[in-house]
Order: structure tokens, then C-alpha cells, then sequence
């Protein structure tokens, strides 16, 4: 019986050694989708860090399991495309366009649910090398590039930006 449920709960995982990558995908996925969500929740944003964590662990999940299935290389390439079609639903949705101000916010967020979800594809491919820098230059640019913001924002002589 024992053997039916591990075979369960083991199954399109070969060997110890695959079910080892598939954990080490998983984690870095999670960690490195939080680490993006930890930056966008300290900067006060309302897609934070349980959403970019479940982003990129979502991507990863789905690349990993048409990769494990047998799929061919043009299965899985249609399941990304299917993956970077629905981001780009979610994305939208976190766009707003206040009519009185003509302002446009939540780009911003959208770049970031984007590139988490790219990130986690990467990781899904075991690509960890380039989700990691990835990742990196991701919170740099998030981080870094809102400081060099603030200060054009408040030069009363300038619009607010139509970004957020």
C-alpha cells in the first residue's frame, strides 16, 4: 500500500536525483518570485510578495509539468506561450486609468508580475543561473530606479509621472 502512494506521489519523477532538481526548482522559484514580492510590498504596492511568490511558483509548476510529461520541446514552448498570454491578463487587470487625472497606474506592477512569471519559466527550465540575475538586476532596476524617480517627481515645474 505504502508503495502505491509513494509511486503516487512520486509519479513523472524518475529518480531521487529528478525529484531533487524539482525541489531545488521549486524553492528557488519561491524565493527568488518573494524576493521580488518583498521589494513591491516594502514600496507599499498591492501585488506584494505572496503574489510574486505564487507567480513565479506558478510558472515554474506549469513548465515543469509539461516538461516532466514527455512533452516536446514545441509542447512545452506552447505552454509558455499559453503562460506569458495569461500573465499578460493579470497584468492588465493591474493597470488602472484614473479618468480625472489622466494618470495611468499599476505599469509598473504589471512589469513586475511579468518578469516574475518570466523568471519563474527560467527557473522551470533550470535556468537558475539566469533567473538569478535576472532577479537581481529585476530588484535593482525596482529599487535604484525609484530613487532616481522621487526627485523628478517633486520638482513642482514637472507632471507627476503617468506611472506607478
Amino acid at each position: 500500500m505504502m508503495d502505491i502512494i509513494w509511486d503516487e506521489l512520486t509519479a513523472g519523477l524518475p529518480n531521487k536525483a529528478q525529484l531533487v532538481h524539482t525541489v531545488i526548482r521549486l524553492l528557488a522559484a519561491a524565493l527568488l518570485g518573494g524576493l521580488i514580492g518583498w521589494q513591491r510590498e516594502r514600496a507599499g504596492k498591492s501585488a506584494g510578495l505572496r503574489t510574486h511568490i505564487l507567480v513565479s511558483l506558478g510558472t515554474t509548476v506549469f513548465v515543469l509539468a509539461a516538461a516532466g510529461s514527455g512533452m516536446s520541446p514545441d509542447g512545452v514552448s506552447r505552454v509558455i506561450q499559453g503562460l506569458v498570454t495569461g500573465i499578460g491578463f493579470i497584468g492588465a487587470g493591474a493597470i488602472l486609468k484614473l479618468s480625472q487625472t489622466r494618470e495611468i497606474q499599476g505599469l509598473t506592477t504589471a512589469a513586475g508580475i511579468w518578469i516574475t512569471a518570466a523568471i519563474g519559466v527560467t527557473t522551470g527550465l533550470g535556468s537558475l543561473g539566469l533567473a538569478l540575475l535576472s532577479t537581481g538586476l529585476t530588484w535593482a532596476v525596482l529599487t535604484v530606479a525609484s530613487r532616481l524617480e522621487r526627485p523628478v517627481r517633486s520638482d513642482p515645474s514637472k507632471p507627476a509621472a503617468p506611472y506607478a
